[in-house]
C-alpha cells in the first residue's frame, strides 16, 4: 500500500510561484512513476508532470514545460512541483499519484493518489 499526501496549495497571483510537495510512504518506490495531475472544476483529470523515482526520467505536459519543474528527495520520500510564472488557467485542485507501470498520461493508469491541494490564481 501507498499514501500520499500533498501540500503547499494556496492562492497566487498570476506570474507568482507555488511550490507543491507530495510525501510518499508505505513502500519503496524505486520503480515508480510519481507524478502530478490537476483537476479544474466540470473538468477531466489532465497529466501534469511526472519523474521516475530511481532515474530521475521526467515528463511535462505541454501546458507547463518551461514553467513548472518536478524534482524528487529520495531522503524525504518527496516530490515536489515548483511552479513559476503561474497563470489563471493553471487554477485546480492539483494531485500527487503513483504508478508502478511506468509514465503514462492517463489518470485511469495511476496507482494510488493523494487527497489533493487547491490551487488558485487570480488574474
Amino acid at each position: 500500500q501507498v499514501q500520499l499526501v500533498e501540500s503547499g496549495g494556496g492562492l497566487v497571483q498570476t506570474g507568482g510561484s507555488l511550490r507543491l510537495s507530495c510525501a510518499a510512504s508505505g513502500r519503496t518506490f524505486s520503480n515508480y512513476f510519481v507524478g502530478w495531475f490537476r483537476q479544474a472544476p466540470g473538468k477531466e483529470h489532465e497529466f501534469v508532470a511526472s519523474i521516475l523515482w530511481s532515474g530521475g526520467t521526467t515528463y511535462y505536459a505541454d501546458s507547463v514545460k518551461g514553467r513548472f519543474t518536478i524534482s524528487r528527495d529520495n531522503a524525504k520520500n518527496t516530490v515536489y512541483l515548483q511552479m513559476n510564472s503561474l497563470k489563471p488557467e493553471d487554477t485546480a485542485v492539483y494531485y500527487c499519484a503513483a504508478n508502478l507501470g511506468g509514465h503514462s498520461a492517463q489518470a485511469w493508469a495511476w496507482n494510488y493518489w493523494g487527497q489533493g491541494t487547491q490551487v488558485t490564481v487570480s488574474s
